[in-house]
């Protein structure tokens, strides 16, 4: 996951082009900015949610958009604000939910994962409150 300043066509689709293997299945809505990636090697489906349209087939949304229910439940749930400059730790902290939260893993393994996420790493009142 990553904050994005803009959902213009040269914006998604370079992030799709730098983080998606070429040939790869792209699920998406109807949306502008996604037009053209069948072009750029990509097999792109689509489902028309303006029209009631949530599966086409075997393609669908409902993965991504279940990873922005957890994102709105946390924010307008817990944070109630995410305030900008910070906006990237909050997005890590639910990257890290999602990857780390399933259930199969023991609790014991999932805090081993998030201490070595931290070793090494500080975080002074300083540097959260100048907005780095």
């Amino acid at each position: 996951m990553q904050v994005v300043e803009s959902t213009a066509t040269p914006t998604l689709q370079g992030i799709i082009k730098e983080n998606v293997l070429f040939g790869s299945t792209v699920c998406t809505d109807e949306a502008g900015a996604y037009q053209g990636l069948a072009a750029a090697h990509f097999n792109h489906q689509t489902v028309n949610h303006s029209a009631g349209q949530y599966v086409n087939g075997n393609f669908h949304t409902n993965s991504i958009e279940s990873v922005w229910a957890v994102i709105k439940r946390g924010h307008y749930g817990v944070y109630h604000k995410m305030s900008e400059p910070h906006r990237f730790r909050y997005i890590h902290e639910f990257a890290f939910r999602l990857n780390e939260g399933n259930c199969k893993y023991d609790t014991v393994d999932r805090l081993e994962s998030l201490i070595r996420g931290v070793v090494g790493r500080r975080l002074t009142w300083k540097m959260l409150t100048q907005g780095i």
